[in-house]
This record gives C-alpha cells, structure tokens and sequence, in this order.
C-alpha cells in the first residue's frame, strides 16, 4: 500500500521502524532477531536505508527481498542517489519494482567514507533532480528527507525550506524528519513548512538514546542538538550503566512520542540503529497508555 493512502485512511497514527543492511557477520546473525521481535510489534511500514554510491546495494535489495517476502512487511526504500548516473539510478529502482516496491525515499546521500570512491560524470546534485528524474517514470510513492534543525550543508533554515518545497513541487508525497531531541524544533519546522504551502504528511523520526558514543557521532552527522535536558539527564547517571542510559533513552522518547503524537503526528518512526529493546519498550508503553 502506498503509504501516503495508509496515513488518508488511518484512524490511528502508523508505527515504523528504520533498519539497515548488516555491516559485519556478527551484525548478519543477530538482524533476523531483531527482525522477529520488531515484526512482532505489527508496525504499518518499516524502512531500509541504501549506503550513497551503491555501496550496500546488494545488502539493501536482501534485506527488502527478505522483510517483504518473509516477513510480508510494508516496506519504505530508501534510495541515495549520491555518484549514480542515471542508468544506475535506474537499475536500482528496476529492481525495486520487481519486488513489489511501492514506496521510495529519496535522498542524495554522502560519499561514502571509504575506498577512492569515483561519483559517476552525470550524478545528480540534489535529492530534488532524483525526484524529478524518478517521477514522470515511476509510480513510487516518494519520499524525502526534512531537516527540522536544518541540513548540515545548508545556510539556514530558509534554503532548507526552499529545496524542500522544490521536492515536493517535483513530486514528493512525504517528508520523514530528521530526529531531533527538543520537540520545538519539529513544530517549528512543521509550521514553516505550513506556512509555505508545505502541505504533505510531515513524519516525525524519533532516535532513542542507545549509548554515548553514539548519540555524540549521530549527532555531528546529522545535526541534532543534544540539549542541555539530555546532558544534565546524562550526567546524573551513573557512567558505566548501560542499562541505565537505555532507561534514560526509552523514557526520553516515550516523553517525545507522547507530546508529538498529541499534537496530531501522522504516525512515529523509530531509528532502531538494528536493536529492538528500546524500540519494543517504546511502543509497548505508548501502547499501554492508548496512544498508538
């Protein structure tokens, strides 16, 4: 089901998870678990990222294969159009297709971190010329990316809305948001997008705290602000107690779902960085309390 059919006709906001290809073996083993008890959750949709530049191709078209054909999952596909030339572009969404894709997320993604990797000659700049190029020759329901605290490239928060509406004016049906810790800045962001005429579904993504290390790497990546509220809740705990920090995590995020999903969210997507403990607890909870 095209997603953008799923939020018309809820009479609930979705669940979603995100997930990525394995990295390593031991990463192989454990992602079939994490799968089964994240299933087990019954969410609406769960999304696949593609590594820039092809580079988890094969992982990525595996992982689809597998949680639609084994798990009968709805699933949202990233594509990272970063150093593809068209015919690549379209190799890969050919692909897709075939596997009874109907939802596409387009983002122009980032080099990727190793090797020396060449883009192709006629690799598309933005996530707006992938749109541009996907639409008039697929029937995706496409996606793309928002940035509630704007693009790490960008110069402000105006250029971030002015290549957003350009997406959405090329054929974008949604926006999944970027996650952010303070909820002021996707009610922000949302109203900007609103009053610009952004009218699309907005989703907001919702990234649980999984370890120090993690949030402070995630973060530089992607430009979230690890407010002062997480620092000083970080701080009072004790410094080597994971399960405290992911205590920590979970009750951060469920406080987050609660005030987005009062607002009126068409549903929550979790980055569940391929674990299912603080996701499961998440949703378990907000279950509880009748809000999903």
């Amino acid at each position: 089901m095209k997603l953008t059919d799923l939020w018309h006709n809820a009479r609930k906001p979705t669940l979603s998870f995100e997930l990525f290809p394995p990295r390593s073996e031991k990463q192989a083993v454990k992602l079939p678990g994490v799968i089964d008890r994240l299933a087990d959750l019954n969410p609406d949709f769960v999304s696949v990222t593609f590594g820039a530049g092809g580079s988890t191709r094969e992982g990525s078209r595996r992982l689809v294969k597998f949680l639609r054909e084994e798990k009968d999952l709805e699933v949202l596909a990233y594509f990272a159009g970063y150093g593809l030339g068209p015919d690549g572009i379209t190799a890969v969404l050919d692909d897709y297709r075939s596997l009874g894709v109907e939802n596409i997320l387009l983002v122009r993604g980032d080099p990727p971190q190793e090797g020396d990797f060449e883009p192709h000659p006629d690799s598309l700049a933005h996530a707006s010329d992938l749109v541009a190029l996907v639409r008039p020759r697929y029937d995706f329901c496409i996606g793309v990316a928002g940035y509630p605290e704007g693009h790490v490239e960008s110069s402000g928060p105006e250029e971030d809305l002015t290549y957003l509406q350009l997406k959405v004016e090329q054929g974008a049906g949604f926006v999944v948001a970027n996650y952010f810790y303070d909820n002021r800045f996707f009610f922000e962001f949302v109203d900007r997008c609103r009053r610009a005429g952004i009218e699309v579904p907005i989703l907001p993504g919702v990234m649980p705290i999984y370890s120090r290390k993690m949030m402070k790497i995630l973060a530089d990546l992607c430009g979230a602000t690890i407010t002062e509220t997480v620092l000083q809740g970080l701080a009072g705990l004790p410094q080597d107690d994971q399960e405290a920090l992911l205590n920590f995590g979970i009750e951060l995020a469920v406080q987050q779902c609660r005030e987005l999903l009062g607002s009126g969210v068409p549903g929550i997507h979790i980055y569940t960085m391929d674990r299912s403990q603080s996701a499961a607890e998440i949703v378990n909870q907000l279950r509880n309390e009748g809000l999903l």
